[in-house]
């Protein structure tokens, strides 16, 4: 009873009214305070929107997106590199896979093997990369852009891009450099310089202006598709299910939270991040693929005219040639967004596996664009196209068509969808901050590694703060620049690739090459 009589005495020496007036005039505050940062907020999106745009559209767009006898240029450089690498190495993607898989299995690591991290964990980090917000909201953005048939574009990318993978990864490993302290520095930006300079003198200038833009590119891809976009897209799912979308200012509040998160993995190199995707990666992929599935299996009926949709409209017969070529390009920009084959970065993960057989690990990496693509972004297709998710939206958001998926089975499997959201967001800003990393550290030097981490966790907050336009157009053309130095570079190597490839084959056939177990 002590409370109402405390209460009743404080209202008889009339200090209530004063009481209550406080707490009204501090709530009043609290709300203005609420409402000045919101306004801020809001206002600095709106700036950092602009500038974005303003780069997309004036510098980068113009580029890439230049006209080939209709078809845009990087479309004619993906397409070029898939069908030229996977005829000069005689479809290795079919004919190695086997192989590649007992490779990952671990049959043939051996830990005296130079490098820092085992075959397994080396795929795990690169698809850690790959397997991100690319196979939940790119897939679905890949749909509403340009209808099923760009699922079959993205089908296709992937297993030409295999080769292009195979190519990349085995040429990080023959020219990777090894320090003092066992750290690798590997990827593009070696080989471009290194290898053209050895196998075609003549062109080393070539290689040493190859080497330094794509490593340029590869820092500004870590910001973009490896960094804002994932935040951003992560973002967008939690707070749509947790209610909090008129809360701007949690954008920032969240942006900081993720930001501590990468901040403590990526402070351990290569080996912390291995350690993590290793874990993080398998397990979030099976568990997202058996949900698709159960979607799958729940609309079963529904199965054959949605894949014959994907087919027909493959080629968009109702649209011509133009509406062909919009498909073609939305299917091939989301493949390359997700799998990242022939643009080179994931070939600065494979660098570092422990391997004596370049052509070992190029096989492993080959492997990513299958999974990554041909089985996740796969099964999130199916998942859209049999609910019909995508039908009438018009807000470009991504993770959300695939959450309105996910809520035909139950409203609770969103909230499994968030888990996965942030998990396969998590696991890609973790590495792209090492493909970033080593980019800084091959042109700066060991002391730029520290800033650089800085810079990355701090842009971590500002990409919840932006619009899903102007990150996924930055996105989309960091990462495709990249393709530009390393596909053409790649061209004057492949001899190389392709005579190492010719005598791994042949060892193993002879029985050179054995398992350990």
């Amino acid at each position: 009873m002590r409370k109402p009589i405390a209460w009743l005495g404080l209202c008889k020496k009339g200090w209530i009214t004063p009481l209550l007036l406080m707490a009204m005039h501090t709530s009043a505050q609290a709300q203005e305070a609420i409402e000045e940062a919101t306004a801020k907020t809001v206002d600095i999106q709106q700036q950092i929107d602009a500038v974005f745009g303003w780069i997309v559209g004036n510098i980068l767009a113009p580029v890439l997106f230049y006209n080939v006898f209709g078809v845009p240029l990087i479309i004619v450089v993906l397409v070029s590199g898939g069908i030229f690498f996977s005829t000069r190495y005689r479809y290795i993607n079919v004919r190695m896979f086997r192989h590649a898989i007992d490779v990952v299995r671990g049959r043939y690591d051996d830990p005296n093997d130079p490098g820092e991290i085992s075959h397994f964990k080396a795929l795990t980090s690169a698809l850690a990369a790959t397997v991100g917000l690319g196979n939940i909201a790119g897939v679905a953005l890949a749909i509403t852009a340009g209808g099923p048939g760009a699922i079959f574009w993205m089908w296709l990318t992937a297993f030409f891009g295999m080769s292009m993978k195979f190519s990349s990864c085995t040429l990080a490993q023959v020219y990777r450099e090894v320090d003092e302290d066992g750290h690798v520095m590997g990827g593009p930006m070696v080989y471009l310089k290194k290898g053209i300079a050895e196998q075609v003198p003549s062109l080393a200038w070539l290689g040493a202006i190859f080497s330094p833009l794509f490593a340029v590119l590869t820092i500004f891809a870590s910001f973009g598709g490896g960094n804002m976009f994932q935040t951003n897209q992560t973002y967008s799912v939690i707070s749509h299910i947790a209610g909090l979308d008129e809360l701007p200012i949690f954008k920032p509040i969240f942006g900081i939270l993720m930001a501590i998160l990468v901040g403590v993995v990526i402070i351990g190199g290569i080996k912390r991040i291995g350690d993590v995707t290793s874990k993080l990666v398998p397990a979030m992929c099976l568990g997202y693929v058996a949900i698709c599935l159960l979607i799958v299996i729940a609309n079963f009926s529904a199965v054959p005219p949605m894949l014959l949709s994907i087919f027909t409209q493959a080629f968009s017969p109702e649209a011509a040639f133009g509406g062909f070529i919009g498909v073609l390009v939305q299917g091939m920009k989301r493949a390359a967004f997700s799998n990242e084959a022939g643009l080179g970065s994931a070939a600065i993960a494979h660098a570092a596996a422990k391997t004596k057989e370049p052509v070992r690990e190029g096989l492993v990496a080959m492997l990513g664009p299958f999974i990554d693509t041909i089985v996740v972004c796969t099964m999130t297709a199916l998942a859209i196209l049999i609910t019909g998710a995508h039908l009438g939206d018009e807000s470009g958001d991504g993770v959300q068509i695939t959450a309105r998926a996910f809520e035909t089975l139950s409203p609770h499997f969103t909230w499994f969808l968030a888990v996965a959201v942030f998990v396969f967001a998590y696991s890609t800003l973790i590495a792209w901050s090492y493909y970033g990393e080593r980019a800084v550290a091959y042109l700066f030097g060991k002391k730029a590694v520290g800033p650089y981490r800085i810079a990355y966790v701090l842009v971590a907050i500002v990409g919840p703060m932006l619009s899903l336009g102007s990150v996924v157009d930055f996105a989309d053309m960091m990462l495709l620049s990249m393709a530009f130095p390393n596909i053409i570079g790649m061209l004057f190597l492949s001899g190389k690739v392709k005579q190492m490839k010719q005598d791994y084959i042949a060892r193993l056939k002879s029985g050179e090459i054995k398992p350990l177990w």
